[in-house]
């Protein structure tokens, strides 16, 4: 095992009680109360997940999201002791990938992190390509390319960049072309997680894909929005 975690929470407690369990679990862990500390150890350490608390005395956890996301697409989980969507929906949007809110059990966030990096390795791995992969898989849609081999999306002959979650979306509903995906089979085939009502975690998502892909809001060339429906592309 041995994947390096990044741990941000000004409340030690907290910080303390999750590097306990993760290293129990084999992780190594990197443990800051601040976001500036944990900017640095981003920019020197090469990290496979962060968990980020919200609200931080110097620099919000949003803002670290971001800086992350700059430059690396290793998973990241917000944590919050608020719990309004609108928190919840930032932190997806500027690309977070999870979303746990305080007070939580630390077995969970284990389990959570354990299922992200699940994700990312399986991510990595096709990425990689190996003997005995499937051959390529690719759509092109009116000049929206998407390869599940070597995970590469290109738009108009520009490659973008997504997190395996953005991809695992775009090329399921381009999988899926003409039919359209409601909110609740894209999130179970996504996450293989149980869908729950009032769940805005894929709406976020495809707000995020649609901003990468220059969709304009209301009339969208690629992810169109069948209203209580679900997702389509055509």
């Amino acid at each position: 095992m041995n994947e390096k975690i990044l741990i941000v929470d000004d409340e030690k407690e907290i910080a303390d009680l999750l590097e306990v369990y993760l290293k129990n679990d084999g992780y190594t862990v990197y443990k800051f109360y601040n976001g500036t500390d944990a900017l640095h150890c981003v920019e020197t350490q090469t990290l496979d997940l962060a968990i980020l608390d919200v609200m931080l005395p110097d620099i919000d956890g949003f803002r670290i999201c971001q800086k992350i996301r700059e430059r690396y697409y290793y998973p990241i989980i917000m944590l919050t002791a608020k719990v309004e969507d609108s928190d919840k929906i930032m932190g997806l949007t500027i690309g977070a990938d999870d979303y746990i809110t305080k007070p939580f059990n630390p077995l969970e966030v284990v389990a959570r992190v354990k299922t992200q990096l699940r994700r990312y390795v399986r991510y990595n791995h096709a990425a990689g390509g190996s003997e005995g992969t499937e051959p390529d898989t690719e759509y092109d849609i009116r000049g929206l390319t998407i390869n599940r081999s070597n995970h590469k999306c290109v738009l108009y002959g520009e490659e973008i960049s997504l997190t395996p979650i953005e991809f695992s979306i775009l090329y399921y509903l381009c999988e899926h072309r003409g039919k359209v995906i409601s909110s609740e089979e894209l999130f179970e085939a996504v996450w293989k997680e149980k869908y729950l009502d009032n769940n805005n975690t894929v709406m976020a998502h495809i707000g995020r894909l649609r901003e990468k892909l220059h969709e304009p809001t209301k009339k969208p060339k690629f992810i169109k929005t069948v209203w209580g429906v679900g997702y389509t592309i055509e």
